[in-house]
């Protein structure tokens, strides 16, 4: 894909996306029987029928994202902001509009799914696999990843079982495994509200290299000082709706003032 208009390359386009959930709100006790007799009688108008009912998750959201950008995404708790993530990385499907995406978008965690059973020095292994990395590479930045995850900084926790490991502890590995590896589209979720003020530092400046390399980042945080220090760009969403798109301190200035955060 090419923007030819404005010399830049898209990375993400979002088209009037729509995402809609159906959440079952009906009882999950009765017979086989009784369940089978309540479809049979659904007629034409299934979810109210069936009681599930519909919550419309994203509304509408239109955007391009180009190589180079770091966007951060911000709006209150249940705004779509993960939703929204999750729909670019293809794991959910548009009620309707497109996404279109150029490159392999990449979310952080699902992408590096790791096991707790398995030690931090096997889920390198395979959250490296995962992102396409072969072995040799993996191999390679295996010494880097551990040193920038700083999790054995008080210990040998790297051969440990993940289950030993806090939450702040499996976030940062999870967010040293992805960012070794260079990405198209890498979307990372709250990956930098946990760890040490000097782990989040690293990571700003990982996020800083990785769109030196041409990917797009899209970084979602409840932090201003993280999206400022980060992102050139950011969309604002409230309740599915993107509200503003613009530069940072003209977006991120506008929501603190509407919501004195």
């Amino acid at each position: 894909m090419a923007d030819t208009t404005m010399g830049q390359v898209p990375t993400v386009i979002a088209d009037e996306v729509h995402i809609v959930y159906r959440v079952n709100t009906g009882g999950g006790k009765g017979s086989a029987t009784a369940a089978l007799s309540k479809i049979l009688r659904r007629g034409k108008n299934k979810d109210a029928s069936s009681g599930v009912r519909k919550v419309h998750a994203v509304r509408g959201v239109s955007f391009t994202a180009y190589r180079g950008e770091a966007i951060g995404l911000i709006g209150s708790n249940g705004s779509g902001k993960s939703t929204l993530l999750r729909a670019i990385a293809g794991l959910l499907p548009c009620e309707s509009g497109k996404v279109y995406t150029d490159g392999q978008p990449s979310l952080l965690g699902v992408n590096a799914a790791l096991m707790n059973d398995l030690t931090g020095e096997r889920n390198v292994m395979l959250g490296g696999l995962a992102m396409g990395m072969s072995r040799e590479e993996i191999k390679e930045r295996y010494a880097g990843i551990v040193d920038f995850s700083g999790i054995n900084e008080k210990g040998d926790f790297i051969s440990l079982p993940m289950r030993t490991y806090s939450s702040g502890m499996a976030a940062r590995l999870r967010f040293s495994i992805a960012a070794a590896k260079d990405h198209d589209v890498l979307m990372i979720d709250e990956a930098l509200a946990t760890g040490d003020r000097k782990f989040q530092i690293r990571s700003e400046e990982r996020i800083r290299e990785l769109r030196k390399e041409a990917g797009t980042v899209f970084l979602v945080s409840h932090s201003n000082k993280s999206i400022r220090d980060t992102c050139d760009r950011v969309l604002w969403l409230e309740r599915g709706e993107l509200l503003m798109d613009g530069p940072t301190e003209e977006v991120v200035s506008a929501y603190e003032k509407e919501t004195g955060r």
